[in-house]
Order: C-alpha cells, then sequence, then structure tokens
C-alpha cells in the first residue's frame, strides 16, 4: 500500500481497502502530481472493492493534471462491482483500464 516511484517516471498507487484512506491517498497522489507532473500514473485497486463520488472526483482531478502534461493514468486490478460503477457513469470512456500492474507498466512503456 502507498505511493512508490517506479523506473522511467510512472508513479505506481496500491490504494488501501478503506473508502476514507482511498481518499486521503488519492489527494496525496493529486498534490504529488501537482508538484511534479512528469510522470505517469498506474493506480492498482487490488485491495478496493468499492469507490465513491468522491474518489472518482479525485481520479477525474487526476486524469485531467496527468492529460494535460501529456501523462497517462492507469488503471489497474479493478474488480467487477467498481468497473460496473464506472461503465455506468460512462467514465469507462475517461479512464483506461489494465488487467494487473505488469500490463499496465506494459501500457505505459508502449506509449513512451
Amino acid at each position: 500500500m502507498g505511493i512508490k516511484n517506479l523506473p522511467k517516471d510512472v508513479l505506481l498507487v496500491e490504494l488501501p481497502s478503506k473508502s476514507p484512506k482511498i481518499a486521503a491517498q488519492l489527494k496525496a497522489v493529486n498534490e504529488t502530481v501537482s508538484k511534479n507532473g512528469s510522470c505517469d500514473v498506474i493506480i492498482d485497486f487490488n485491495r478496493v472493492e468499492i469507490i465513491n463520488s468522491a474518489n472518482i472526483s479525485n481520479l477525474l482531478i487526476l486524469h485531467n493534471m496527468l492529460q494535460n502534461s501529456g501523462h497517462k493514468l492507469i488503471l489497474c486490478n479493478v474488480a467487477t462491482v467498481t468497473k460496473c460503477i464506472f461503465v455506468v457513469a460512462g467514465l469507462n470512456e475517461v479512464f483506461e483500464f489494465a488487467d494487473n500492474q505488469s500490463k499496465a507498466r506494459a501500457t505505459v512503456e508502449q506509449a513512451g
């Protein structure tokens, strides 16, 4: 759990399972990216079962910051229930998803 810097300017974020902690983690990621926007971000949802509107809002802010600086946001290991939330909200067209961290890293490397 936490934020890790990977090689090639990639930030890996492993979200915690509880909603208040998810919000705090995403806020920390947003602050990190706003200070140093020269990285791609992979967010691992492995421990997350469901997210709320505040979490989605933080993800949209992060997505926009990264997109404006020419970088990618990839969400991986997203549970089916959570993925359905993105689909119902029409956000599956906004966010990029990968099955796991390896595939997310490969997507970032291909883009770079």
